[in-house]
């Protein structure tokens, strides 16, 4: 038997996160700082397009990497498969911009990396993805009120260093895209 590149779009992000980190290793976090962290800096800063988007690709932690690719890798694969290459990416693209700009302007104080945004999109695109007919699925609910009510309480009652709204605004445009697409 031999490998084959079953899903390239999700290879693509899990293989440009690991370089991503492996580069922010080795320059001391300098290049997760500069290029894979949304925060506040200004629009004359060509930098700051870029971070709106590369924010998804940087990790503080070897730690913080596998938590999030774990769950990418079981979750992109079968939503590529469905929804194709293309879509998979425009979701992946737009998760990404409307966190990086939701954290650019109402958080300016922090800084925001990770992939957990995309990863409870595609959370929520799965649990929305065996929909036939026109009714809400089940799944959906349940996904909604457990892993969202969870993010929620976290948000209001944990006082970490994860970005809650993050995964609320992923788990939102996951549910919104199943419906559309």
């Amino acid at each position: 038997m031999r490998i084959q590149n079953n899903a390239p779009v999700t290879l693509g992000f899990f293989f440009l996160s690991l370089a991503a980190l492996l580069l922010g290793i080795v320059t001391g976090g300098t290049t997760t700082t500069l290029l894979f962290s949304v925060y506040r800096s200004p629009f004359s800063d060509p930098l700051t397009f870029v971070r709106l988007i590369g924010h998804v690709l940087g990790h503080a932690s070897w730690q913080h990497f596998m938590s999030n690719m774990l769950l990418f890798l079981v979750t992109a694969p079968p939503m590529e498969e469905k929804y194709g290459g293309k879509k998979l990416a425009f979701a992946i693209l737009l998760t990404a911009l409307v966190t990086g700009l939701v954290h650019y302007f109402f958080f300016p104080a922090s800084a925001l990396l990770g992939a957990s945004g995309v990863v409870f999109m595609l959370i929520m695109l799965s649990s929305v993805s065996g929909v036939r007919g026109r009714g809400i699925p089940m799944t959906m609910i349940l996904v909604a009120v457990l892993y969202l009510g969870q993010e929620i309480c976290s948000l209001l009652f944990v006082h970490d260093q994860v970005s809650n709204l993050t995964h609320i605004l992923g788990g939102l445009i996951g549910m919104l895209l199943g419906f559309i697409l």
